[in-house]
């Protein structure tokens, strides 16, 4: 999946973790989508927040895999790292 902005990929537990650079070395903004119910969940998480505990929800997308590419992509196109 691509994501303008964004780096995207899968971690070793398989939950997938977007980031992007927030201008400070080591703190980027994240957002990671991780299986929820029949779908996935998806949160985001500030420079510096640790990332093992939840972060604020932004929502939840369910559908076919392809379905949910298209909504985390267009989830992430929203998001707002000022």
């Amino acid at each position: 999946m691509r994501a303008p902005d964004w780096d995207v990929n899968v971690n070793a537990d398989g939950r997938i973790m977007a980031t992007r650079d927030s201008g400070t070395i080591g703190m980027p903004w994240v957002v990671m989508a991780a299986k929820y119910s029949r779908g996935l969940r998806v949160s985001l998480y500030r420079p510096g927040e640790d990332i093992n505990v939840e972060g604020d929800v932004l929502g939840e997308l369910s559908g076919n895999p392809r379905e949910m590419g298209r909504l985390l992509r267009d989830l992430l196109g929203d998001v707002d790292v000022s």
